[in-house]
C-alpha cells in the first residue's frame, strides 16, 4: 500500500515542498529510505520505529521504501521524523489519508513519542501559501513562529499519538492565531541607556545620525574612552521592527535553531558582537550544511565589531560582499544557498598597538612601522564602506563627576523615529526603509545640492581624496541629517557634518 505525506525543507532560508511517499510491500522487514537523505534522516527509521511501538501504535514488519521528493535536493534534520511515522501508519492502514493530504507535518520524534521542537518552521509555514496548502502540524514549541502567518491554520501536537488521534479526527485541535500585537511584550527600552555615558557629545551625535540612516559606523579612541560602552547602546535608540522585517530576522533565527519557544517571533533588533577569533564561516555563514552565520543574524539590527584590527584580515575582507549587497551567498558544489544580510555594521578600534596614539595624556610607545602595520590590517575597500568615522577621545575628569544625567536614549530615540518615518515616506516606491540603502538613482533624486553644497563637495573631494563610493555615502549622511533637522533640502551645514565624519579616516591611513 501507497501513502502520501507532505512536509517541507529549507534552501537558505527559501521553503520548498517535500513528499514523503512510503511504500509498505511484501518482502523481508527493512526500512529504506531514498531520496538523498543525510545521517540525521537515515536514522529516523529507528527514532520513528522506537516512537511507534512506545505509543501503543502498530509497526509494520514489512518491507518499506521511503522517498523524499524532489529526489535530487538533499533532505537534511530531523523535522522528518513526524510525516515519515505518519506516512508509515498510513500506508499499513492504521491511518486514513484524506486529511493527512491537506497537511504540511514538521517535527523530530524522542524515543518514546514525543514531538520535539524543530528548526525552519517559519518559512515552511510562509512557502505554504504558494504550495496550496493551509494546514500545518507542528511541534507545540514551535508554535509562537507557525502562527504569526496569515492564512493557514497552525496545530501544535506534543507527542506522535496525538497527532494519530487528530489525523483519524478521534480528537479535537484548536488552531493557534497569534497577531502581531501578541509579540509586543519583548518590547522594552534595553537597560543600557544613553543617560549613563558622561561626556562624548559629538560620538552620541553621530551615533544618532547613524541610527536615523542605518549607516554604518567606525569609533577609534584609546583604551577606557567608551567605545563599546557607546556602541553597546545603539539598540536603545534604533527604531522598532516592522512586521515584514521581523519576519525577515524570524526566518534566519529559526533556520538557526535560535528561537526560543517562550519568545515567538523576532520582535527586537539583533544585536551582535562576535570575537575577535571568529572564522569566516561564523562571520558570513558556511559549513558542510550552510548555516547562516553572525552577518545574517544581526540582519535589520546591528552587527559590532570590537577591537576591529583583532580580526583576521580575510574575514573581514568577506564583509565587503555582504555590506555592499545586504545579502550573503554561499557556493557549493551542489547548489548555492543565500542569506539577508542587512545590518547596520559598528566597530571599534584603538589608534594603534597601545592605544594612545592620540591620546593627549598618555604617551604613546609604538613605533611608526608598528602603528602602520596595525592600521593596515584594515583595507581600503572595507573602510570605503563605513560611512561615519569619528574619533572618541579619552574623558576628562571634569565630565566624569558631573551630577546631571545627559540626554537619555528615549529622546535620541523619538528623533531617530521621526528621521525614520521621514525616510520611508520618501522611499516607499523604492521599497527601501532607510537613507544607507539608497542607490545612485535615489541619490540623485533625493540628494539635491545648492551650489554652495556642490562647492563645499568639490572642495572636499579634492583635499581628501574621497573615492566615489566616499562621494556618495557623505551625500547619503548629509540626507540623513537634514531629515533629523527637519529640512526637505540638504543645508550646506548639513553637508558639512557629513563630511567631517569621512575625514578621520584620511588623517589616520595616510
Amino acid at each position: 500500500m501507497l501513502a502520501k505525506v507532505f512536509s517541507g525543507g529549507v534552501l537558505g532560508v527559501e521553503p520548498y515542498p517535500v513528499e514523503i511517499e512510503v511504500d509498505c510491500g511484501r518482502g523481508l522487514p527493512a526500512v529504506i529510505v531514498v531520496g538523498l537523505p543525510d545521517e540525521a534522516v537515515k536514522e529516523s527509521r529507528d527514532r520513528v520505529k522506537s516512537a511507534v511501538q512506545n505509543s501503543e501504535l502498530s509497526f509494520p514488519a514489512r518491507r518499506m521504501t521511503i522517498n523524499l521528493a524532489p529526489a535530487d535536493i538533499k533532505k537534511e534534520g530531523v523535522s522528518y521524523d513526524l510525516p515519515i511515522a505518519l506516512g508509515i501508519l498510513a500506508a499499513s492502514g492504521q491511518l486514513s489519508g484524506d486529511l493527512l493530504s491537506e497537511c504540511i507535518c514538521m517535527g523530530e520524534l524522542a524515543l518514546d513519542g514525543t514531538v520535539r521542537p524543530v528548526k525552519g518552521v517559519l518559512p515552511v509555514a510562509l512557502g505554504m501559501l504558494k504550495w496550496g496548502k493551509n494546514k500545518l502540524i507542528v511541534p507545540v514549541e514551535n508554535i509562537a513562529e507557525a502562527g504569526i502567518v496569515e492564512g493557514i491554520e497552525a496545530y501544535p501536537v506534543s507527542s506522535l499519538s496525538e497527532a494519530v488521534r487528530f489525523v483519524r479526527r478521534e480528537a479535537e485541535i484548536a488552531p493557534v492565531r497569534l497577531p502581531f500585537r501578541a509579540h509586543r511584550q519583548d518590547l522594552r527600552m534595553p537597560e543600557d541607556d544613553f543617560a549613563d555615558v558622561k561626556g562624548q557629545q559629538h560620538v552620541k551625535r553621530a551615533l544618532e545620525v547613524a541610527a536615523a540612516g542605518g549607516h554604518n559606523a567606525l569609533l577609534i579612541g584609546p583604551p577606557g574612552s567608551g567605545k563599546t560602552m557607546l556602541a553597546r547602546r545603539i539598540p536603545s535608540i534604533i527604531p522598532d521592527m516592522t512586521l515584514a522585517e521581523s519576519l525577515e530576522t524570524t526566518m534566519v533565527h529559526s533556520v538557526a535553531g535560535l528561537l526560543r519557544s517562550d519568545k515567538g517571533i523576532v520582535r527586537v533588533r539583533p544585536f551582535r558582537a562576535p570575537h575577535h577569533s571568529i572564522s569566516s564561516a561564523g562571520l558570513v555563514g558556511g559549513g558542510a550544511y550552510p548555516m547562516p552565520g553572525e552577518a545574517s543574524m544581526s540582519h535589520n539590527g546591528v552587527l559590532f565589531l570590537d577591537e576591529l584590527p583583532e580580526f583576521h584580515r580575510d574575514v573581514l575582507e568577506a564583509l565587503r560582499q555582504p555590506l555592499e549587497d545586504k545579502e550573503v551567498s554561499i557556493a557549493r558544489a551542489r547548489r548555492t544557498l543565500t542569506f539577508p544580510s542587512n545590518f547596520m555594521l559598528v566597530c571599534s578600534m584603538n589608534p594603534c598597538p597601545c592605544g594612545y596614539a592620540a591620546d593627549a595624556k598618555q604617551r604613546c610607545r609604538c613605533t611608526p612601522a608598528q602603528i602602520k602595520r596595525y592600521v593596515s590590517k584594515i583595507s581600503g575597500p572595507l573602510l570605503d564602506r563605513i560611512d561615519i568615522h569619528v574619533e572618541v577621545p579619552s574623558v576628562p575628569y571634569r565630565e566624569l563627576t558631573r551630577g546631571d544625567p545627559g540626554e537619555n536614549s528615549r529622546q535620541i530615540r523619538e528623533r531617530v523615529n521621526a528621521a525614520r518615518a521621514r525616510q520611508q515616506d520618501r522611499l516607499c516606491n523604492e521599497q527601501m526603509p532607510c537613507n544607507a540603502l539608497m542607490r545612485s538613482k535615489q541619490i540623485k533624486k533625493h540628494c539635491v545640492l545648492a551650489a554652495e553644497g556642490h562647492a563645499l563637495l568639490k572642495e572636499a573631494h579634492e583635499r581628501l581624496g574621497v573615492s566615489a563610493r566616499g562621494h556618495d555615502k557623505i551625500l547619503k549622511v548629509a540626507r540623513t541629517i537634514a531629515d533629523l533637522d527637519g529640512q526637505e533640502a540638504i543645508l550646506t551645514h548639513h553637508l558639512a557634518e557629513a563630511i567631517q565624519y569621512r575625514t578621520l579616516d584620511r588623517q589616520m591611513w595616510r
